[in-house]
């Protein structure tokens, strides 16, 4: 019941921010910012093509972006979220509102799950696991960084269910799916599950050592009772086979994306530097913003009751110190560069260094909840100390200029009503018993009515049996049951508001400042329709490409658009690719991850180009190639060099550039600018100036057209800054273009065919030399059986004498590999169930089993039978010793329902609950 809530809290937190910030689908603000609007709405619209068969290709190999590039390592990264899938369901022209509901939902899930295994870990309130739920998916790490990289939004989601996991471990259950679960979490996104394995390993190792144990108990703390006869290193042991099988399940998706990662281009490299502990201790706070500093923002009635744990005297010593610690450690390890490279695998990221905060936030709800469940609310001596902390917190803060009076303001008010909330609670929760016995404390209310949903306490006020002597105490306890019920509800209500609303607040906060410090792109509109419209109309592949081309809505048009083109944006941008392009005189943003669309009269005809978008209409191009050429075989192996003009002439194998030394082209010719450094403008004479976007190497400007040579002398005017290389201005003659491209033509195949990863051309006849596809020599091509050869950083294989056909396929590097560890990974998993089955009836030892989710012992519970052996010492069958259990556990629970009030709640069922197990024991 406490996962509904926690994922409404959640979404409805996440929403009203949205709409108070006006950002879509609320509003006109673009939440298309940055990767969001580059990577993830592009690829997804990609997956929309392919779950409706309009994707021209298959899983393997995708056609339209970079002239062909290996698809599976992006599903892999981008696309393998069981959420991903629900794109499906919406109009394609609507991908932007499908992609938004997708990152919605994921705090949701995030928030259910974290219910589910903070009640998991220890029965407790409730309405406070929903609350504590809602608050570490709307930490500031959500909806601050990862709302615009829904990737990592599936860490989020993988944390508690990992710890779920290691719960199962603890008890020594779920050997099937346990390692299920971590592949799925390792499937969806790898990089944000691995620090989720690791902070749920941490989490393990403090569940172990305050004491928690193997076993699965029946009181109001699961595991209470020790190991049961299983050691620790028994846990650790399960505990890691446990995440080798689920990541071994995960390989088939996991090897190639590890493959595709060493093959790409290598982008940008950083040395890691620690934030300011002042910007730190500002991150806290709601309503900041910064791109290097962690977002440890987290609402302030989970903050609150975090900070009261290590002043709650009612928690065992052993537990607060634990939780504490291991708070601690996480966030001193965000700041030392050796562990931010264990948690970043060993890699500093080029931009949000601080990706493995959710864990935090994880951790620090779980310490809250640990203080709520085993001890009750905290009173006031504990809730002044937590109170201390925050303001220590704050007053660390005064010296950051992240932070505004705005900050300071939510973040005392709702300090102030989260105070008032948790002591409403705790008078709701009735007088609290055992208190600074730790373990032993619960509170009057029971260990699962100790919330907003306290029914159990209603149940209690009106006493055990009935008595007309006892007519008039029923009902005075029927009234203070009444008035704790109403204190409860409020309470809860505002202990759930310093969560939302805060919340909500930095969410609104994030949305006004993203697009204004980060590249933002539009959302679906009247553009895109018309630029997919006219793509898909001139649609002729594989006779010839379709390019969406300049001016790029994005980084990913033809996966967002349609058509074939040179664009492409992707962790795993081929290194092959992008050497080739900029050779060619391509340009690049993100340090060459983001490869640009290359409008030239002669790379169009060397990729097959038939048709381009322009300018705002699309125009048609005649002179072009086949996708498959043949070249005549030379005594050496080809080589670009510095010029891109002569780069171009060299794949092309004939001269179409004059490169004037004055920088003045022959009336007639076209001019084209090239200068991969330069940021500014060039214009030809009087006409038209051009933008180029330079700066390596962060950004690389590509070749641009400037028109063609009217007047005589007119020259290449530069104004901007960058270098401006000799050879900048070529002049292409598009006769010579025209005659270049016949010779070719001439001895080209005469029919290609294009069926998802496999390429088969039939040749002219005597067509001898070496077969050229116009795709990147990407590694996983074959040809003939054999791995493909290389031209110029394109695909390529020698003709045999007399052959008529050459046929070229793609297979993913790793594929095999990946199914192989996955296929011994099952096989494991199969092993493991049978050999990690829970022990029977009873060990060698005597020791029973654990109890079941009902709190009746296992098999053996009070049903009399000993062990594997029967009253003879003859084993009895499995079959019938689970029968028995079976039969004598719902005939426990039948006794206890005939019992007057015996409910889970009351204390007369854990005292029969106590009997029994007394006497299975």
């Amino acid at each position: 019941m406490a996962a509904l809530p926690a994922a409404l809290l959640a979404v409805a937190a996440v929403c009203a921010g949205d709409a108070a910030a006006r950002t879509f689908p609320f509003g006109a603000r673009t939440r298309a910012v940055n990767d969001l609007g580059n990577q993830f709405v592009p690829f997804h619209a990609h997956l929309w093509d392919l779950l409706h068969g309009r994707a021209g290709g298959g899983v393997l190999l995708n056609w339209r972006s970079g002239y062909g590039t290996s698809l599976l390592p992006d599903l892999g990264t981008y696309l393998t979220s069981p959420f991903a899938l629900l794109v499906a369901v919406f109009p394609r022209e609507r991908i932007d509102l499908a992609v938004y509901v997708v990152t919605v939902l994921k705090p949701g899930a995030a928030a259910a799950a974290m219910a589910v295994v903070l009640l998991r870990q220890r029965r407790g309130p409730r309405w406070g696991a929903a609350v504590l739920g809602a608050a570490y998916a709307l930490c500031g790490w959500a909806v601050v960084e990862a709302a615009y990289n829904p990737m990592w939004l599936d860490g989020l989601i993988a944390f508690p269910l990992l710890c779920l996991v290691v719960e199962w471990v603890r008890e020594g259950r779920r050997a099937v799916l346990g390692p299920v679960v971590v592949a799925l979490c390792w499937a969806a996104n790898f990089y944000t599950a691995y620090m989720a394995t690791l902070g749920a390993g941490l989490v393990l190792l403090v569940r172990i050592a305050v004491g928690a144990g193997a076993g699965r108990a029946g009181s109001a703390e699961r595991g209470s009772g020790g190991v049961a006869g299983r050691g620790t290193g028994a846990v650790l042991g399960r505990a890691v086979l446990t995440v080798l099988l689920g990541v071994g399940l995960a390989a088939p998706v996991l090897v190639p994306v590890f493959l595709g990662s060493r093959h790409a281009y290598p982008g940008w490299t950083r040395r890691f530097e620690a934030a300011e502990w002042a910007d730190v201790a500002a991150r806290v706070l709601p309503v900041t913003y910064s791109f290097f500093t962690p977002a440890l923002f987290l609402g302030a009635g989970a903050l609150l009751l975090a900070a009261a744990l290590p002043f709650h005297r009612a928690v065992a010593g052993r537990e607060r110190g634990g939780w504490c610690a291991l708070a601690a450690g996480v966030v001193l390890s965000a700041q030392w560069e050796p562990t931010h490279l264990v948690w970043h695998v060993f890699a500093t990221p080029n931009g949000s260094p601080y990706r493995q905060t959710f864990v935090l936030a994880g951790v620090v709800v779980m310490a809250a909840w640990t203080g709520v469940a085993a001890g009750g609310w905290p009173g006031w001596r504990p809730l002044l100390g937590g109170a201390a902390v925050l303001g220590a917190v704050a007053a660390g803060a005064a010296g950051s200029a992240l932070v505004s009076g705005a900050a300071y303001g939510l973040f005392g008010g709702a300090a102030l009503v989260a105070v008032a909330g948790v002591l409403l609670l705790r008078a709701g929760a009735g007088p609290v018993r055992g208190a600074g016995s730790g373990r032993e404390a619960l509170s009057e209310a029971g260990p699962r009515g100790d919330g907003l949903w306290g029914a159990g306490a209603l149940r209690r006020a009106g006493g055990g049996r009935r008595s007309p002597r006892g007519a008039g105490l029923r009902g005075v306890r029927r009234g203070a049951g009444h008035g704790r019920r109403v204190l409860r509800g409020a309470g809860g209500l505002l202990l759930a508001g310093t969560v939302v609303v805060p919340g909500a607040a930095t969410t609104a906060y994030a949305d006004r400042e993203r697009p204004a410090r980060l590249d933002h792109y539009p959302s679906w509109g009247a553009a895109h329709d018309v630029r997919a419209a006219a793509v898909r109309g001139a649609d002729g592949w594989p006779g010839h490409r379709t390019e969406p081309g300049r001016p790029q809505l994005t980084g990913n048009d033809p996966l967002l658009v349609g058509g074939q083109g040179a664009a492409y944006y992707s962790s795993h941008t081929p290194e092959v690719w992008t050497r080739t392009l900029a050779a060619l005189g391509g340009g690049w943003t993100s340090h060459g991850r983001s490869l640009q669309s290359l409008d030239n009269p002669v790379t169009d005809a060397l990729f097959a180009v038939g048709a381009r978008w322009r300018d705002g209409r699309l125009v048609w191009n005649a002179q072009r190639l086949p996708l498959v050429t043949v070249r005549p075989s030379g005594p050496r192996e080809l080589r670009y060099g510095a010029s891109a003009f002569r780069n171009q002439e060299l794949l092309l194998g004939s001269r179409v550039y004059g490169l004037p030394s004055d920088g003045v082209c022959p009336v007639g010719h076209e001019v084209f600018a090239w200068a991969p450094d330069f940021t500014g403008t060039a214009r030809l004479g009087g006409g038209r100036p051009v933008e180029l976007r330079g700066g390596l190497p962060k950004r690389r400007a590509a070749m641009t057209p400037l028109g063609v040579q009217r007047v005589a002398g007119a020259r290449v005017e530069w104004r901007g800054r960058g270098a401006v290389p000799g050879g900048s201005v070529g002049c292409l003659d598009r006769a010579l273009l025209g005659e270049a491209v016949a010779r070719l033509r001439a001895g080209a195949a005469v029919d290609v065919r294009v069926d998802g990863d496999r390429v088969e051309a039939r040749l002219a006849p005597g067509a001898r030399g070496v077969a050229v596809l116009a795709a990147p020599r990407i590694a996983g091509w074959r040809c003939e059986g054999r791995p493909a050869g290389e031209h110029l950083g394109l695909v390529a294989v020698r003709v045999p004498p007399g052959a008529r056909s050459v046929s070229c396929a793609f297979r993913t590097p790793g594929l095999r590999a990946g199914a192989a560890a996955g296929a011994l990974a099952v096989a494991g998993l199969v092993v493991a169930g049978f050999a990690l089955r829970p022990p029977g009836p009873a060990g060698p030892a005597g020791v029973a089993r654990p109890a079941g989710p009902s709190g009746a012992a296992g098999m053996a519970g009070a049903s009399g039978v000993a062990g594997p052996a029967g009253p003879t010492g003859a084993a009895a069958p499995a079959g019938v010793v689970r029968a028995v259990g079976v039969v004598r556990a719902v005939g426990a629970r039948l006794r206890r329902a005939r019992r007057p009030y015996a409910t889970k709640t009351s204390p007369a069922h854990h005292r029969a609950v106590s009997r029994e197990r007394g006497g299975a024991a």
